[in-house]
C-alpha cells in the first residue's frame, strides 16, 4: 500500500513539474486571445507560430543553432574520447595536474576566461565568426564530456582492450569493434547535454560572435521583454523540442553505424 502510494505521489509529482507547464505553452502558442480570468482560450488559431517562422532572423538563427549544435558535439567527441581513455587508463607524471586543467573551465567563471579568450581571437581573427563561437562553447561543454568518458572507461577497465590486442584487434579496430558500442550510452549523454548546453549560450556567444553570429538564444531572450505570451511560447517549445531532435537524428547515425544484431533462434 505504501510502496504505491509513493509511486502515485511521483507521477503526480513528474506531471506536475512536467506536463502541465508544457499544456499551458501549447495552449497559449495556439491561442489568439486569453485573458485573464478565462480559464480557457477564447479562439484557437497558428497565428503566433505562423508570426515566429515568417521572420527571416528566426530561421536563420535556427539554422546557425543547429549547425554550431552539431560541430560542437562533433568536436567534444573527437576531444573527449582520447583524453577521457588516457585519463582512465594510463599513469603518468603530472596526470592529476592535467585533470585539473580540464576541470578548470566549470570550476572558473566562464567570464573571466572568455575574456581572455576573446582577446587572443581577435588577434587570430577567430572573433565575430562562427568558427570562434564554436570554439568557446567547447568551454564549458568539454569538461562534462570528458569527466563523462573518464568515468565509462574506469568503469570498463582495460581487460577487454588486452584480449583484443592479444587477438591482433588494430587501433582503429578496437575504436570501432570494441570502445564505442560500450560507450555508448556515455555517447548518448555528451550529445545530449553538449547541445543543450551549446544552445542556451548567451553570454559566451554575444562575447565571440559580437552580435553577427545569431543564435537562437540571442533571439529568444529578448522575446521575454516583450507582451506576446504567444510567441514566447512558441519559441520556448522550439527550444524544449530541439534536443530531442539532435537526440533523435544522433539515434539514427548510431543506429546505421552500430546495427543492432539479432540473435538466429
Amino acid at each position: 500500500m505504501l510502496r504505491t502510494l509513493s509511486k502515485l505521489i511521483l507521477i503526480v509529482t513528474l506531471i506536475s513539474i512536467f506536463l502541465v507547464p508544457l499544456c499551458f505553452l501549447v495552449l497559449f502558442s495556439v491561442s489568439a486571445n486569453w485573458w485573464w480570468p478565462e480559464l480557457f482560450p477564447g479562439k484557437f488559431g497558428l497565428e503566433p507560430w505562423f508570426r515566429i517562422f515568417n521572420q527571416p532572423q528566426i530561421k536563420a538563427a535556427l539554422w546557425t543553432t543547429l549547425w554550431i549544435g552539431f560541430l560542437v558535439i562533433m568536436l567534444n567527441l573527437i576531444l573527449a574520447l582520447p583524453i577521457a581513455k588516457a585519463l582512465a587508463h594510463l599513469d603518468f607524471k603530472g596526470k592529476s595536474i592535467i585533470d585539473t586543467v580540464f576541470m578548470l573551465p566549470i570550476l572558473i567563471p566562464t567570464m573571466g576566461i572568455a575574456m581572455g579568450l576573446h582577446i587572443t581571437m581577435i588577434k587570430y581573427g577567430l572573433a565575430d565568426s562562427w568558427v570562434g563561437v564554436v570554439l568557446i562553447h567547447l568551454l564549458p561543454t568539454l569538461p562534462y564530456s570528458i569527466r563523462i568518458l573518464r568515468t565509462a572507461f574506469e568503469d570498463l577497465g582495460v581487460k577487454w582492450e588486452e584480449q583484443a590486442r592479444s587477438l591482433g584487434a588494430s587501433g582503429i579496430t578496437l575504436l570501432r569493434t570494441l570502445w564505442l558500442p560500450l560507450i555508448l550510452p556515455s555517447i548518448r549523454a555528451i550529445i545530449f547535454l553538449t547541445f543543450i548546453i551549446s544552445m542556451s549560450q548567451y553570454i559566451l556567444t554575444v562575447i565571440i560572435g559580437g552580435g553577427k553570429v545569431v543564435t537562437l538564444a540571442l533571439v529568444y531572450f529578448p522575446y521575454f521583454n516583450s507582451s506576446n505570451p504567444g510567441a514566447i511560447a512558441v519559441l520556448s517549445i522550439i527550444f524544449a523540442l530541439l534536443p530531442l531532435l539532435i537526440m533523435g537524428l544522433w539515434e539514427l547515425i548510431i543506429r546505421i553505424l552500430f546495427p543492432v544484431k539479432k540473435l538466429k533462434s
